[in-house]
């Protein structure tokens, strides 16, 4: 109780919750929850008949942590508590540290033994612990696993793969295609479909929808046997009013701030933790390392860190308080940021914690030692807002926007960036990403191409939504399967077949991927050819060996002489280009560097650029 006050019992979710135990030689569950201000608190369940009577609790002191041990009470078993408020209001209320959920609509709580698990991902973790995240290549596949695959011919709930089915799946998958990653949406157990998983009420439960704790546990374990990182959405920011969660728990804002100007998104109709409170930071952390050292988990990606950080957030003059030096930071976030981040990457070194972070706060990435946050990376949303904006567009009119594809470059060492085209950006009227490309459908596939091998090749960790790699046509929606049967059509396949390209030259060459962060691996060739909407650019290893120049045409116009500047007297290799379905190396076609003046150096090479073109050359 005494580590929980001060908000460091960092194994808390071995202690609150529902855990089954033996006393003596008697097998059931040991319940406790923490409710300070409650005047009475029962378990009630299927074991007891919901009768609040049968079970009530002991309250502990100093803490109002109440706790009972319930003889012959199993795995499987429903539950919730049943509060009774100083007001005398009966409040039912799911476990806030429950470990497993009853299939929604129903919302109770379920006895769950979350140990025993048998991992064989040994060699995983260990080399996890010893690579540096910063000089490796990381692209992530992002997935909602509802609605990734389902089973055809099934209805509703049955359609949906479970965990075990989705892990291999999905690992045959990741593997075809070549991503070092997935994220997944939804895990943390939640009521609302259409909530994708961002308004949780189980913060320490894997959704039921795809199976039990175990089966969770399973496709994290497959994941890492077949090299492969799992990270997860999490979402301190906030949480949702439904009457069974935290929102005034026990009869007060326990969970919440109290005043609604402080503890209330007005926007999203949800609540905002009270980040000032030690027992609710003991709370998120204790959430945070269950996922992270129970479930084994690679990294968290924290969802709308934003609107955590501002306390004007989505809100209007009047709507909000300053802090106590009259500005609009939230100075308890921003401490529970530095707490949460340094403790669960020093106590697990290769895990990510990644920020997704939507404005130009400073530091994001920074050490908490130097005034910043600590996160390993942030999301690169400024980046993904120009890009899409600039591929938008007809390319006639990309010569005057030309510095949305070069403003990144102007502040990419000020954070340590993954760049993303994410599920947010093919929903809500946004289009799918082919369907946001200009012109007739050639045209549109032509600039898929061209937009992801600018993607790919430029500096930062990557993460693109799934359906995304085949051009899916539809909007994404989280009811149905993915458009798979698209790939029967020749123009999907090589879309496909190209991203897979990108993805295998991406962890081929450490030039792509190992100076991200340091200026020394990234030099432009030409950033201001605007009037052609032609960029080139050059990524460099550490060695200085396998070098990538790579050539961009954002415009339907071939150029057929086409010179670029290169930096030494020498071959180039052409390896990949927009009719490629693989990396060209012992049969490229060579380009010898002439010293000819082009984009201001000595040497250049010549060759005809396509339409749309795309060039990368090995040197």
């Amino acid at each position: 109780m005494y580590l929980f006050g001060q908000g460091t019992h960092y194994d808390i979710y071995k202690k609150l919750g529902a855990h089954p135990i033996k006393e003596g030689d008697v097998p059931g569950v040991r319940f406790a929850v923490w409710a300070p201000n409650a005047k009475r608190v029962s378990v009630i369940g299927d074991f007891n008949n919901w009768d609040f009577h049968k079970n009530p609790m002991k309250r502990l002191e100093p803490m109002g942590i109440y706790e009972l041990f319930i003889p012959n009470v199993s795995e499987g078993a429903m539950y919730k508590y049943q509060i009774e408020t100083k007001d005398g209001e009966l409040l039912y209320k799911t476990d806030p540290y429950g470990n497993s959920a009853e299939l929604r609509p129903g919302n109770a709580s379920v006895v769950a033994d979350i140990e025993g698990f048998k991992w064989t991902d040994t060699i995983w973790m260990k080399k996890r612990a010893q690579n540096g995240l910063d000089h490796q290549p990381i692209a992530i596949y992002e997935v909602h696993p509802g609605s990734w695959k389902r089973h055809l011919g099934r209805c509703g709930d049955d359609s949906l793969y479970n965990y075990r089915e989705f892990a291999h799946s999905l690992t045959e998958y990741v593997h075809e295609m070549g991503y070092t990653h997935v994220e997944l949406m939804g895990i943390l157990e939640y009521p609302y479909d259409g909530s994708w998983g961002y308004q949780v009420t189980g913060y320490y439960a894997p959704t039921s929808r795809y199976g039990s704790p175990q089966d969770f546990m399973y496709l994290v374990n497959y994941l890492h046997r077949n090299k492969i990182g799992i990270i997860l959405d999490w979402v301190p920011a906030h949480f949702p009013k439904d009457s069974h969660g935290l929102a005034e728990f026990d009869g007060t804002s326990l969970y919440e701030y109290e005043d609604p100007k402080k503890g209330e998104h007005p926007d999203w109709g949800t609540k905002i933790f009270d980040y000032g409170k030690n027992e609710v930071r003991n709370f998120l952390i204790g959430s945070a390392l269950l996922w992270i050292e129970h479930y084994h988990i690679d990294g968290l990606r924290v969802d709308a860190v934003a609107s955590m950080l501002y306390l004007d957030y989505g809100k209007q003059d009047g709507q909000w308080i300053a802090n106590k030096y009259g500005g609009n930071q939230n100075l308890e976030a921003i401490d529970f940021f530095k707490h949460i981040n340094t403790l669960i990457t020093g106590r697990n070194n290769g895990v990510m914690m990644i920020a997704e972070e939507s404005t130009a706060w400073p530091k994001v990435t920074g050490r908490a030692e130097e005034e910043g946050l600590h996160f390993t990376y942030k999301w690169n949303m400024g980046w993904m807002h120009d890009f899409l904006d600039y591929m938008k567009l007809d390319p006639y009119f990309r010569k005057d926007n030309h510095h949305k594809m070069t403003f990144a470059m102007s502040y990419n060492y000020s954070e340590k960036y993954i760049l993303v085209l994410s599920h947010d950006e093919v929903v809500h009227l946004k289009c799918s990403m082919l369907n946001k490309m200009p012109g007739e459908e050639d045209e549109k596939f032509a600039n898929l191409k061209v937009a992801y091998a600018f993607m790919i090749a430029h500096p930062g960790k990557k993460l693109l939504f799934m359906g995304q790699d085949f051009a899916q046509l539809r909007e994404w929606n989280e009811d149905r399967e993915l458009d798979w049967f698209l790939l029967a059509n020749s123009e999907h396949q090589q879309l496909q077949g190209f991203m897979r390209s990108l993805l295998k030259l991406y962890k081929k060459y450490p030039a792509m991927y190992e100076l991200d962060h340091e200026p020394s691996g990234f030099e432009w060739i030409n950033a201001n050819d605007s009037y052609r909407s032609i960029f080139s650019f050059i990524r460099k290893s550490s060695t200085g060996r396998n070098n990538l120049l790579f050539v961009f045409n954002f415009t339907p116009v071939a150029r057929n002489d086409y010179r670029v500047g290169v930096p030494k007297l020498k071959n180039y290799k052409l390896i990949l280009d927009n009719t490629s379905q693989d990396i060209n190396v012992e049969s490229a076609k060579i380009y010898k560097s002439v010293k000819q003046e082009c984009d201001g150096r000595e040497y250049s090479i010549g060759y005809e650029l396509p339409a749309y073109g795309i060039g990368v050359f090995l040197f």
